[in-house]
């Protein structure tokens, strides 16, 4: 079966089953078990894995040091180094449902680093690939909204490629492809997307038969980033930073194992 007609099935799966990359829904599981299991032992024993879980999880120093390993290394691009295509990815827009108003995210430094790119001449044209990330608003396309930001900017419209289909960094690659092509735009072209998602996104890429130059940006982490009391005291925050990094190393073994993330 073709990669592009099994996409839909791994998107859907992915959605489904995204709970489980949660820490925090580990420790609600447990804690509820705890609460309702007749076993006087293992109640003891899941409270304790509870509590052991928590200080883990909501460690800054902990997940600071995991996302300092995974996130892909800075490198500037030299004065010379130029690029016809720049392909950002998206992933940094939230639409309103009701209203349909679209707002930046925290992921809004990969716009921001190729509109600089594009204006200091590194890049020549500005690709955006990302349609919608909803199982059920599939009427909302990021990369159309992008675009209509950038020519807000005095981009202009022949320097915009719109890719609007794909849902995820799988589709990304493949749907952008096809444009680039069709419009014989060769590489290398210069990747941007996340620090923490450039491993995958490279790997994808590099698969789907594309020459890329890294250029990771949208930093959760700085190697001289915390101080002593930052990194001792508990935080939901360091809980959710680990949803978000637990989320690349399965897309990343996905990808491994079946060629699609």
């Amino acid at each position: 079966m073709k990669p592009l007609i099994l996409a839909p099935m791994f998107f859907i799966f992915s959605k489904i089953f995204s709970f489980l990359f949660a820490p925090f829904n580990w420790m609600l599981i447990l804690l509820i078990t705890a609460v309702f299991i007749k076993n006087k032992g293992w109640k003891k024993k899941l409270f304790h894995l509870c509590v052991v879980c928590f200080l883990i999880f909501s460690n800054p120093f902990i997940i600071h040091q995991f996302n300092l390993q995974w996130q892909e290394p800075f490198k500037e691009l030299a004065t010379n180094e130029n690029f016809e295509t720049g392909i950002v990815l998206a992933g940094f827009i939230s639409f309103d449902k009701k209203n349909g108003d679209a707002y930046f995210g925290s992921a809004s430094d990969r716009f921001i680093q190729a509109l600089r790119l594009y204006k200091t001449g590194h890049i020549k044209k500005i690709m955006i690939t990302g349609g919608s990330g909803s199982l059920f608003h599939q009427e909302f396309k990021e990369a159309d909204y992008v675009k209509n930001v950038l020519l807000q900017m005095g981009v202009p419209g022949p320097d915009i490629i719109t890719e609007n289909l794909s849902r995820n960094t799988f589709e990304n690659a493949m749907y952008s492809k096809k444009i680039l092509d069709s419009m014989q735009l060769h590489g290398p072209y210069l990747l941007i997307t996340s620090a923490m998602h450039m491993k995958r996104a490279e790997a994808v890429f590099k698969k789907a038969g594309y020459s890329v130059r890294p250029y990771p940006c949208n930093y959760y982490d700085l190697p001289h980033g915390q101080s002593f009391l930052d990194a001792m005291i508990p935080s939901a925050g360091a809980i959710d930073a680990w949803e978000k990094l637990m989320r690349e190393w399965v897309g990343y073994c996905v990808y491994r194992i079946t060629g699609k993330a």
